[in-house]
């Protein structure tokens, strides 16, 4: 038996009293029609699993069994990101769930998934292609709490033969409020912590000459750091104008187009100019500083310049209207 069928019970000339059916360890939720001749169960069964019916109806008791088939294609969770043993993450962070196989029925996917916060804010699931679905909330998740995100795929169907084996739950901590907000015209960064400004930086940004060199403005989120990270200049082979290949400090990452906020000795033009090539660079003491205090997922506003991060530069989500977010659903 397929595990997206559903068990019927049926009485002839009676009423149905009882009906249990158990199997993977679990009693399976069913519900009767109005005059009890009839009990239809309610969501997936488990794959490769053995189950027991039992039925009554007045005096009479039945019994049967039965199992459910191997799929031929297992759909299960992949990857959560961000969900580090022990990470607490920004008030910025989306919830990006990959799966090991390609999902044709995103509707009945999505549906299984849930996520139940302390503090609840409205939030959606975006499909971004056919293996990861993305939640992000309406406005930023209130900081200092626990999410806890479940997904119930044992038995649900993902596609042609493709069953999820198994149900995954994982919980993601929520820090503090983190807001950066950076001013290129006035070459500024201030950092707040739950409100309160924690930290003061002169910075340097793109020079902006080219739009490759011109930082990108918008609300972007923390993603990783490395301490040092190996920069060099894309699209471009030793010799050419313009290249580089530099080993930079206390880096941490903004977008997927080469952004970090990062450690430079330029103190001549912090606060005063942008020479960079599209990076914030900032005294080393002070990125480092940010280095460490940075959660994934930490809201860096960037104000200033004429080119727009994109929703989909990296973790860049927050540039997208949440009506326009909702869009990608498939429920």
């Amino acid at each position: 038996m397929k595990p997206n069928k559903k068990v019927v019970v049926t009485a002839s000339g009676g009423a149905l009293d009882e009906v249990v059916v158990q199997g993977g360890g679990k009693q399976l939720e069913g519900d009767f029609n109005a005059d009890k001749t009839k009990w239809v169960s309610k969501g997936p069964l488990r794959p490769t699993s053995s189950y027991s019916v039992s039925a009554k109806a007045g005096t009479t008791t039945a019994a049967a069994s039965f199992k459910t088939l191997e799929p031929e294609v297992k759909l299960e969770v992949a990857d959560v990101t961000p969900s580090q043993k022990g990470e607490k993450v920004g008030v910025g962070a989306p919830i990006i769930l990959t799966f090991n196989n390609p999902v044709s029925d995103k509707e009945a996917v999505e549906g299984a998934l849930e996520v139940e916060a302390e503090k609840p804010v409205e939030g959606a699931w975006r499909w971004i292609n056919d293996t990861t679905v993305i939640y992000r909330t309406a406005t930023y998740w209130p900081a200092h709490q626990s999410v806890k995100l479940t997904a119930r795929l044992n038995g649900v169907q993902g596609g042609k033969e493709m069953y999820g084996v198994k149900d995954y739950t994982t919980s993601i901590k929520i820090g503090a409020k983190q807001i950066s907000k950076i001013n290129t015209k006035t070459h500024m960064m201030y950092v707040y912590r739950d409100g309160k400004k924690v930290q003061t930086m002169r910075i340097s940004a793109g020079m902006a000459t080219t739009r490759e060199y011109t930082t990108t403005s918008g609300v972007h989120l923390t993603m990783e750091k490395g301490n040092p990270v190996r920069m060099i200049s894309p699209g471009r082979k030793k010799g050419d104008p313009g290249y580089y290949d530099v080993m930079i400090n206390h880096a941490v990452r903004i977008s997927n187009s080469g952004e970090y906020v990062h450690a430079k000795d330029n103190v001549w033009a912090q606060g005063r100019q942008n020479v960079s090539h599209g990076c914030i660079n900032s005294r080393p003491d002070q990125a480092k500083w940010f280095f460490d205090n940075m959660q994934r997922g930490d809201v860096v506003d960037v104000k200033g310049t004429n080119r727009e991060l994109e929703w989909n530069n990296g973790w860049g989500f927050w540039q997208m209207p949440f009506k326009e977010w909702k869009k990608g659903s498939a429920l």
